[in-house]
């Protein structure tokens, strides 16, 4: 069973059908992560005998024929849960030191509970770093998460963990979260296509607001757009609890992706005016060239926003953690928190302001105008997923061999303008790691970028370790 080579879909057909049993499925995902993932560190947690007892549960559900099987999208899919929200039983550690000993949560958080009644199982918990605040996994818990394509570098973050699995193969299903970029990131350099939804598309709600506020958005991530797809549209829609939740789309999302076909016309923003590593533009001018070559008309874009929105963001991001650690600082604890997030906090302290925070949120007002018009032209974006080369595990990415934390300067502007926005992989670089294209839809587009983004699949291909 090689889950690199298996959708989704067709694996839960297997379970709904009793051809395969959820049991038999999990226990091959328990074996794969016992084997792979001592050098890979991208799980927090596993607990094999609850999720062993979970998958019996839903045999024995299945045998009854008590069970209404439409209902059960993901019948049977073992899941890694982000460690930056709650599954029954499992700590939250966030990936703080300062929350190992974290009561086990007793509610699932809402991504969770729908993923589970769509017939999933939790396996355990993913790495991330500590409260997801930076493009690589790595925290104080554990060592730093390995990308399997290389384990010399990084796999991105925050969704490391999770994007790290499913590319080893250890999972075919994973919970992540993007708050500027911590979806589309790894996905792009662990070869996997991945979507950041529109912000509210899949509720932020429970008893705890999200952790990087306006930012976050939610998602299933898969090695394929189909298999992410299948999975958003057994989640998405409005949670009382959260009141920037969307309502519940026109049609139902099952079956979104059954008859695509390439857009017509795209825009090709190479750079955004900003510095590209030759290697990545290289590699995605191909991807769009074959796009062409397909039948897509590409129509070349400049610069959109007047200036990197790097300010705005990072007075909100900062912003957001000096909330999460104000009580900390000061205290023997804040010697346990990782240096970089001590930094962050710190910046906060000296350089954001009230007046800042709302000039920044008037920040995501312009930012939306701007991008409104030109995708007014051009219904679809198409950008690299990151500016750099993809980092030494615990580095930064790199532009002309130079480290620089602008490498993934394309992904947060869409977090402050909440456009819907993913990425396919674009193809390998010299190195024989994946690049990934982004692709950037108008205001509530969802469907209309994942189409794309199944169509650009379709020409691009997903990419094979080993292949070049």
């Amino acid at each position: 069973m090689d889950l690199l080579d298996t959708t989704v879909a067709t694996l839960a057909e297997e379970v709904r059908t009793r051809r395969l049993g959820a049991r038999e499925l999990t226990a091959h995902c328990l074996e794969r992560i016992e084997a792979l993932d001592p050098e890979i560190n991208a799980f927090v947690a596993v607990d094999a005998e609850r999720a062993l007892h979970d998958a019996e549960a839903l045999d024995a559900r299945l045998a009854s024929g008590d069970v209404d099987l439409d209902r059960l999208p993901l019948a049977g899919i073992p899941f890694g849960v982000k460690d930056l929200e709650d599954a029954v039983g499992y700590r939250t550690t966030k990936g703080s030191v300062l929350r190992l000993d974290a009561p086990e949560a007793t509610q699932d958080s809402i991504l969770v509970a729908r993923l589970r009644a769509a017939g999933g199982i939790v396996v355990g918990k993913t790495n991330t770093p500590e409260h997801g605040f930076t493009a690589d996994t790595y925290n104080g818990i554990l060592p730093a998460t390995r990308n399997p394509w290389d384990l010399e570098r990084s796999p991105g973050g925050s969704s490391g963990g999770s994007a790290a699995a499913i590319a080893a193969g250890m999972v075919p299903l994973c919970t992540g979260s993007d708050g500027g970029g911590s979806i589309r990131i790894p996905s792009a350099l662990c070869g996997l296509s991945g979507m950041k939804a529109s912000q509210g598309r899949v509720p932020n709600g429970g008893p705890t607001p999200p952790g990087s506020g306006l930012f976050t958005v939610k998602g299933p991530m898969a090695r394929s757009i189909h298999d992410v797809a299948l999975a958003l549209a057994a989640v998405v829609g409005p949670d009382p609890t959260d009141p920037f939740s969307l309502p519940n789309p026109h049609e139902p999302w099952t079956g979104i992706l059954d008859e695509i076909h390439l857009p017509a016309q795209v825009g090709w923003a190479p750079d955004l005016g900003y510095d590209v590593d030759p290697e990545v533009r290289r590699v995605t001018g191909a991807a769009v060239d074959r796009l062409a070559d397909a039948g897509v008309e590409v129509v070349e874009v400049g610069a959109i926003f007047p200036d990197d929105p790097v300010g705005p963001f990072f007075t909100l991001w900062t912003a957001s953690l000096l909330r999460s650690y104000e009580h900390v600082r000061g205290t023997p604890d804040w010697d346990l928190v990782t240096p970089g997030v001590r930094d962050l906090v710190e910046y906060a302290i000296a350089h954001v302001g009230p007046a800042d925070v709302t000039r920044a949120i008037d920040a995501i007002h312009h930012l939306n105008f701007q991008l409104a018009a030109t995708l007014h032209d051009t219904p679809l974006l198409l950008t690299p997923a990151v500016a750099g080369r993809t980092p030494m595990s615990e580095h930064l990415g790199t532009i002309d061999s130079e480290e620089t934390p602008l490498w993934v300067r394309f992904s947060y502007p869409l977090n402050l303008t909440r456009n819907p926005a993913g990425v396919v992989s674009a193809g390998l670089d010299v190195d024989g790691l994946p690049v990934g294209l982004q692709v950037i839809g108008p205001q509530h587009a969802d469907v209309a970028v994942l189409r794309a983004l199944a169509a650009f699949e379709g020409v691009l291909g997903l990419p094979v370790r080993g292949a070049g």
